[in-house]
């Protein structure tokens, strides 16, 4: 690609220039010394990340979805946190969504070419429906993806809000997001590998932009996950240690009441603190739009025009 040189993601930084004839703790010191940067380059751009928080909020508020783009790294990177999503936080189907230049296929091997495509993210969007409630969130460490690119101009064309994360200043995909997030990672360790530092980066962000929309949502209680969706032994011995933890109760009431609830923590934790049963526990759920903190009475309900604050 035409000028790619000139992009600090691609750059060769003289420091490491000797890298191929250093010893292996040499090599792995300045990659973990190169890594520790990543963090600082994040903070730097919060204020951008907070933006896009709240318009990822706003539209799954109001029934739309959240949608990942990128090809490579970045693809799948929004794959993964979006396949997270309904374990972690029990989200609908579809709610959160990974597409991947080239596909299914390109999550295990590499489809290169495929991310040089101007068309095929239109087309992907296009099988979604795609609609103004949704949000699209653009992943490219280069900042000028095609399919990217194409895909966020197609988002906006159709009345989508739209996110462009990159790891490069002036980024081509900036001037397609609503909410524009450059983090500035630079050069690389391995020249021009940007599953490195931009990828870590990316992946910091992606986490930061679906935990903090579903802390937003209501979906954590404190800085637990009472939002999970138990599948295995491993995840029923967590939500039993929630409900015991929250509630104050024995690991015998947890296990009764989480069965009672369907494995359904929110609901076992708020029975298990008031002593009402299921249909008693959902009814105050679905009343506080599922914020577990509300129906407990630990902070006001807005809906009933009360400023929400917690009691002290």
């Amino acid at each position: 690609m035409e000028g790619i040189w000139k992009l600090k993601t691609e750059q060769s930084h003289p420091k490491y220039a000797d890298l191929d004839i250093r010893t292996t703790r040499d090599l792995l010191m300045m990659m973990n010394e190169a890594d520790q940067t990543v963090p600082m380059a994040v903070s730097q751009v919060l204020p951008a990340v907070e933006r896009a928080v709240d318009l990822i909020v706003t539209h799954l508020k109001r029934g739309g979805r959240l949608i990942y783009i990128g090809a490579g790294t970045s693809g799948r990177i929004g794959v993964l946190d979006a396949a997270e999503c309904p374990p972690t936080f029990r989200t609908p189907p579809g709610q959160v969504i990974g597409l991947i230049a080239g596909g299914r296929e390109a999550m295990f091997e590499a489809v290169e070419e495929a991310e040089d495509s101007s068309t095929n993210a239109r087309a992907d969007l296009e099988k979604l429906r795609l609609s103004p409630d949704d949000v699209v969130v653009g992943i490219s460490a280069s900042g000028r993806t095609p399919y990217v690119v194409s895909g966020l101009k197609y988002a906006k064309s159709v009345g989508s809000s739209t996110i462009a994360v990159s790891c490069n200043p002036h980024a081509v995909v900036s001037q397609h997001g609503d909410v524009p997030i450059e983090v500035s990672t630079g050069p690389e360790v391995l020249s021009g590998s940007t599953r490195l530092k931009a990828g870590t980066a990316e992946k910091l962000i992606v986490n930061m932009l679906s935990t903090a929309s579903m802390f937003r949502l209501g979906k954590v209680y404190h800085n637990l996950m009472v939002d999970l969706k138990v599948t295995n032994a491993k995840l029923m011995e967590r939500a039993k240690h929630m409900v015991m933890t929250t509630a104050d109760v024995d690991g015998q009431v947890a296990e009764r009441v989480l069965k009672q609830a369907n494995g359904h923590v929110k609901t076992a934790i708020l029975m298990a603190k008031t002593g009402v049963d299921r249909a008693t526990a959902e009814t105050k759920l679905a009343d506080a739009d599922g914020i577990l903190r509300i129906a407990l009475g630990e902070v006001n309900n807005p809906k009933k025009g009360a400023q929400v604050t917690i009691q002290t």
